[in-house]
């Protein structure tokens, strides 16, 4: 009779185990960030981003961020998707307020390259998932896409996240057969590019997002660079003269436009005194996946009004 008791126990006990060990997993939630594979507790729901280009992504998927960074400089420089109201910001992105961070009772806490050496200190507080988009070692555009579904899964919207990839093709399709209609003996060379100064500037080139979005339109560079970690090489305001017949196109915001209209070099570049130049509206350049989309309307709105069609 005791032996039968035993086994009894031992059988409860083991069911019971069993169903302990089911729950454990079911807690458990399984990510990929660039780090690799790692285990959050539960979907989260309380995050925190510390970087514009996170930042972008966590938004477009439909989730409010907790907190963020320098919501001020996102609303300047990224300004698409908008933050939501609410939003706390929790100081520069290389310099958060940590005791702010730490109050917040984060489910996670959302990185990038240039956050990378906060790491350490930031796991501290809250789980740390870590996303390098930009990188001379691999495709960025291609990497952008593929963190948006990674992201898209942390935060249980991967549907969405696939949804609004096929959405960008569509946009940018469309606005693609819009360029053509409008450039009918075919399209110029466009060079893209950020001002440094009144006298450098930052060059789009290979592996940028805007340099990606002007080849998915249909255009080509007519000032070539090589592949760096950001897509962009700093050169002098006078190497512009290598963009001769093609079209030149400059990134807002840039406080030193009434300065530059005044640079006697400025206006001597050929695409100046054909009127082949236009600035683009505030589009955040290193960004995620949708950016891509953003990049490509802003320039595409520019191109159409050099071509008279805007």
């Amino acid at each position: 009779m005791l032996t039968i008791r035993f086994f009894s126990w031992t059988k409860v006990l083991c069911a019971t185990l069993a169903i302990l060990f089911s729950f454990s997993a079911l807690a458990s939630y399984q990510v990929v960030d660039s780090e690799g594979t790692k285990t959050l507790n539960k979907i989260p729901k309380r995050v925190a981003v510390l970087n514009w280009g996170v930042a972008e992504q966590v938004i477009e998927l439909g989730i409010t961020p907790v907190a963020m960074s320098d919501v001020k400089g996102y609303q300047q420089w990224v300004v698409k998707p908008a933050v939501p109201e609410g939003v706390i910001d929790i100081g520069t992105r290389a310099e958060p307020n940590f005791e702010l961070l730490a109050e917040l009772k984060l489910d996670v806490i959302f990185i990038a390259s240039p956050q990378k050496d906060l790491q350490k200190r930031l796991e501290k507080i809250a789980p740390v998932l870590y996303y390098q988009t930009f990188s001379e070692d691999h495709n960025n555009a291609q990497a952008a896409i593929t963190n948006f579904l990674r992201i898209g899964h942390v935060l249980d919207k991967e549907k969405l996240a696939q949804e609004k990839l096929v959405q960008m093709k569509q946009k940018i399709q469309e606005l693609k057969e819009q360029l053509d209609a409008a450039y009918p003996n075919g399209k110029p060379k466009v060079t893209a590019f950020r001002f440094a100064s009144t006298t450098s500037v930052y060059l789009y080139g290979n592996n940028s997002i805007p340099q990606y979005a002007l080849k998915e339109l249909g255009f080509q560079n007519a000032m070539i660079q090589p592949t760096t970690q950001w897509g962009v090489t700093q050169k002098r305001l006078t190497d512009l003269k290598n963009i001769g017949n093609g079209i030149a196109l400059y990134f807002l915001p840039f406080p030193q436009q009434s300065q530059l209209n005044r640079s006697v070099i400025w206006n001597a570049m050929p695409f100046v005194r054909d009127k082949k130049v236009a600035s683009v509206s505030s589009t955040w350049s290193y960004g995620g996946a949708i950016s891509i989309q953003y990049n490509a309307e802003a320039l595409a709105s520019s191109l159409l009004k050099l071509a008279g069609n805007g």
